[in-house]
C-alpha cells in the first residue's frame, strides 16, 4: 500500500464535492453569505447617516427664519420632517424618536439679526447614538457664515462680514458627553437574548431527533402547542437571569443610567424574549440535525445585528434596508431598552415598537404550529 495514493485522494476529494452538493444549506451558505455580506456593507452600511428626520419649532416666521430652514435642510445631513407647533410638541418627538433633531427658531429672529444681535438658535440632538449625530452637528456649526449669506444683501450687507449673524446652541440630549458605553451596552441586552434564546430552542426538537426521543414526545398526546410553550417557558427565566446580569453588569461597571421604568422594560423583554423562543422552536422544526439548526440561526442573525441600528446608525441606511431591519425584534427592543435607560420613556413612547415585536412572535408562532402539525402527520 502506498503512503499517498492520488486516486484514492480524488476518489474522497470527489465524495467529498458530491455530499456538498447534497447538502443545499450548507452550499447556501458557502454562497449566500458572501453575497450577503457584499450588499450589506456594500448597500446598507453607511457611517455617515445624512436627511436625519428634523423638526424645525419656528418662533420668529420671517423672511429670514425660512432661509435658515432652508439653509439647514441644503446641507444634506437634514431632512425636515415636522414643524411643531412649539418646543414641547418637539421634545416629545425628540423622546419617542420620532425626530433626531430639533431646531428652534427664537422670536424675535429677524429683528434681532438685523440688530447685530446675534441671535442663539437652539438645536436639540438626540445623541443617544453618538455616531448618528456627530457629523450633522459638525455641519450645523460650520452653518452659521453661510446660511443667510443670501439675505443680507443692501442695508443689511454690513452684517455679511466678520463673525456670522447668529449662533447655533446645541444641547446633546440623552448622552451629552457622547459615550459610547451608553449606546453599545444597553445594545447588548438585546444582542445577547437574540443570540442565546434563539439558539437554545433551535436546538429544542433537533436535539430530541438527534438523540432518538423524538418519538417517544410523538407518542404522548401533548398537542403542539403544549410542546412548544413547554420547550419555550424554561428558557424565559433563563433569559432573566442573563438580563439581570447584563443590567447590573451595565450600571455597575459603565454607569448607564436607569431613568425609565423597570417594569416597561421586564414587560418588553419578556415579549422580546418570547419572539425570539417562537423563532428557535421555528428553526427547530425545519432543520434536521442541531448542525442545520445552527447554520439558519446565522442566516438570521448577520442580517438582524447589521440592520438593526446596533453597529451602523439605523438612519444612515438606505430605505429598502430600513424597511428590511424594522422586521426584526432586535430593531425596536433597541429602541425600546435604550429609550427606557436613557431617556425615561414610558408606555405611549414604546407602543409603537411594542406591537412589531408582538406580531413577529404571532407570526413565526403559527409558523412553527403549523410545521409541527406536519411532523406529527
Amino acid at each position: 500500500m502506498t503512503p499517498f495514493s492520488l486516486s484514492r485522494f480524488a476518489a474522497i476529494a470527489l465524495k467529498e464535492f458530491v455530499q456538498m452538493r447534497r447538502d443545499r444549506l450548507t452550499f447556501a451558505m458557502i454562497v449566500g453569505i458572501p453575497i450577503l455580506q457584499l450588499v450589506l456593507f456594500g448597500y446598507a452600511i453607511n457611517a455617515d447617516p445624512k436627511a436625519l428626520p428634523t423638526a424645525i419649532v419656528d418662533h420668529d416666521r420671517t423672511t429670514l427664519s425660512r432661509s435658515l430652514g432652508a439653509a439647514i435642510a441644503n446641507t444634506g445631513y437634514f431632512s425636515v420632517v415636522a414643524r411643531p407647533d412649539g418646543d414641547v410638541a418637539g421634545d416629545a418627538l425628540l423622546a419617542r424618536g420620532g425626530v433626531q433633531f430639533v431646531v428652534s427658531i427664537p422670536p424675535g429672529f429677524e429683528r434681532n439679526v438685523q440688530r447685530g444681535e446675534r441671535p442663539t438658535v437652539n438645536v436639540a440632538a438626540d445623541a443617544s447614538d453618538p455616531a448618528a449625530t456627530g457629523n450633522a452637528i459638525a455641519a450645523l456649526n460650520s452653518l452659521g457664515a453661510s446660511a443667510l449669506r443670501h439675505d443680507l444683501v443692501g442695508p443689511l450687507a454690513r452684517l455679511a462680514p466678520g463673525e456670522p449673524p447668529f449662533a447655533i446652541g446645541i444641547q446633546r440630549r440623552y448622552n451629552a458627553e457622547g459615550i459610547t458605553q451608553y449606546n453599545i451596552v444597553p445594545g447588548l441586552l438585546g444582542v445577547i437574548l437574540q443570540m442565546t434564546m434563539v439558539m437554545m430552542t433551535a436546538f429544542a426538537v433537533t436535539r430530541e431527533r438527534e438523540r432518538g426521543t423524538f418519538e417517544n414526545l410523538l407518542a404522548t398526546p401533548a398537542t403542539p402547542i403544549e410542546v412548544m410553550t413547554g420547550k419555550i417557558v424554561p428558557y424565559i427565566a433563563v433569559g432573566f437571569a442573563q438580563a439581570a446580569i447584563i443590567l447590573v453588569a451595565a450600571r455597575a461597571l459603565f454607569d448607564v443610567p436607569m431613568l425609565g421604568s423597570l417594569v416597561l422594560l421586564l414587560g418588553a423583554m419578556t415579549l422580546y424574549i418570547a419572539a425570539l423562543l417562537a423563532l428557535g422552536f421555528t428553526i427547530s422544526t425545519v432543520a434536521r440535525s442541531q448542525l442545520q439548526a445552527m447554520q439558519m440561526t446565522f442566516f438570521f442573525f448577520l442580517p438582524s445585528l447589521l440592520l438593526s441600528g446596533f453597529m451602523f446608525p439605523f438612519r444612515g441606511m438606505p430605505g429598502w434596508a430600513q424597511a428590511v431591519g424594522e422586521i426584526f425584534p432586535l430593531t425596536h427592543f433597541l429602541r425600546i431598552v435604550r429609550g427606557v435607560l436613557l431617556k425615561g420613556n414610558g408606555w405611549s413612547e414604546a407602543s409603537p415598537h411594542l406591537w412589531p415585536i408582538a406580531a413577529f412572535l404571532g407570526a413565526v408562532a403559527l409558523i412553527a404550529l403549523l410545521r409541527y402539525r406536519r411532523t406529527l402527520d
